[in-house]
């Protein structure tokens, strides 16, 4: 009786939480059928089975971590088709399972399986993730949507009524134990991990400027573009100028990497995330003030693939929008370097000889010193800042 097993998911994961099972002992599955939603360290996938035949067993309830190669589910055979890359039952090469497995999760698809008519109508398999997050029961929820199917909205709203009534007289939430515990897993775990090993491992320096921007303030308003947008195109200027911060550490020497994949942080409900523009130096202005919106939007609704969340070569933090000048920030591991902006606010500022009320904002550049000097991180940052405060003839030779 062959097993399905968790398959090697790539980009260095090694497990993975069952967010919800698609199939039932008992039912028949098909060759490319998904049978499970998983959620790894970056993205919630649904995993196709490699055969055909009937379910006997599933090895795994929801809110288990499983082990990469570890047993999901048995099923009895009854088709002797296979998954093309998969190969046989029997344990074959698992590079040409590895290469389909990569295709299968080029692109996330939403879990929109029907359920029994006594399960609650829900499609995001991120709701029902949020729902046992917070333990409420969704055949409890009444939904708002006129199609009757529970949204997230409804589930926070009910957490909401129930923090109101559990809610102690000291104003704390009332667990019986006085503390409350957030789930160190998934994104939030990726993160940890991630931040652990940059500061380990990384021999980090800032350099931070402040900047007048009240030209590339003006210039968003012209353009209709954002502002992250024009920094981005800025940073990509810089870096094809000072290719050092484009680039990884090795064991034995640094590899300048020939694209720039802009990464940028985005906070969402699961934790701060990064998504990744590969290619971000071929886009023009207003395709990467596109692709940003884009993924922002897409890190919101929890619909980003582990694709979109790796291969970052750089950057870009605007932790300005929550109203602090400055941060000293974690480089973004095994990347080399981070522009953080700071908020843009009115300021006395010196300008043509004479002091003015000018829109400031401060740009803070932190770097591996193994992969530069502060000659060139001196001079990204300054040749950026530059061109903040000169973006229309920066972006004219762009």
């Amino acid at each position: 009786m062959p097993e399905f097993r968790l398959p090697d998911l790539g980009e260095g994961l090694v497990d993975a939480e069952i967010l919800t099972w698609l199939v039932s002992v008992g039912d028949e599955v098909q060759v490319d059928q998904p049978v499970i939603e998983v959620e790894t360290a970056k993205a919630s996938v649904q995993i196709p089975v490699p055969f055909s035949g009937r379910v006997s067993a599933l090895h795994g309830a929801p809110g288990e971590r499983i082990a990469v190669g570890s047993p999901l589910m048995s099923v009895e055979t009854v088709s002797a088709n296979v998954l093309v890359g998969y190969g046989p039952a029997d344990g074959s090469p698992r590079r040409a399972r590895r290469s389909s497995i990569k295709k299968s999760f080029a692109s996330y698809e939403d879990a929109r399986t029907a359920q029994p008519d006594t399960q609650p109508a829900v499609i995001s398999p991120v709701v029902r993730k949020l729902a046992r997050d917070r333990g409420l029961d969704l055949r409890q929820l009444s939904a708002s949507d006129p199609s009757g199917v529970i949204r997230r909205a409804d589930v926070e709203r009910a957490d909401v009524g129930r923090a109101d009534v559990e809610r102690a007289d000291d104003g704390r939430p009332n667990d019986g134990s006085g503390i409350e515990r957030i789930p160190l897993t998934g994104v939030r775990r990726l993160a940890a991990d991630r931040f652990t090993q940059s500061r380990r491992e990384i021999p980090e320096a800032t350099v931070w400027v402040d900047v007048d921007a009240t030209r590339l303030v003006q210039a968003h308003r012209d353009l209709d573009l954002s502002l992250l947008s024009l920094i981005s195109r800025l940073c990509i200027a810089g870096l094809k100028r000072f290719t050092q911060l484009n680039s990884r550490v090795g064991s034995e020497a640094i590899e300048l990497l020939p694209q720039v994949n802009l990464g940028f942080a985005a906070q969402t409900d699961k934790g701060l995330m990064v998504p990744v523009i590969p290619g971000a130096d071929r886009l023009s202005t207003r395709q990467l003030a596109a692709a940003l919106a884009e993924r922002a939007a897409a890190a919101r609704a929890g619909t980003l693939t582990p694709r979109d969340l790796s291969g970052g070569t750089f950057t870009v933090n605007n932790y300005g929008v929550y109203g602090v000048d400055g941060s000293a920030a974690i480089i973004n591991y095994p990347e080399v370097a981070m522009l953080g902006i700071g908020r843009i606010f009115e300021r006395p500022w010196v300008y043509e000889g004479s002091v003015a009320v000018r829109q400031v904002s401060q740009l803070t550049l932190v770097f591996d010193h193994r992969a530069c000097d502060g000659a060139v991180a001196g001079g990204f940052l300054r040749y950026v800042a530059d061109c903040v405060e000169n973006p229309v003839m920066a972006l004219a030779d762009l």
